[in-house]
């Protein structure tokens, strides 16, 4: 499980990680992608805890 954790950390680092986290934190910060998000999340909640299993 650590080499996961440190291919996630060189990632990370990576150029390509820095604009990748970029990207996440400003769409995370736009209300409307954050109301998106939030709607998502609510269906698979009641999709998982409507199920009977």
């Amino acid at each position: 499980m650590s080499g996961v954790l440190q291919r996630i950390k060189q990632f990370a680092n990576s150029p390509q990680g820095r604009r990748t986290i970029e990207q996440v934190r400003r769409t995370a910060s736009d209300p409307r992608r954050r109301a998106q998000a939030q709607r998502l999340i609510g269906k698979l909640r009641s999709r998982r805890s409507g199920s009977g299993i």
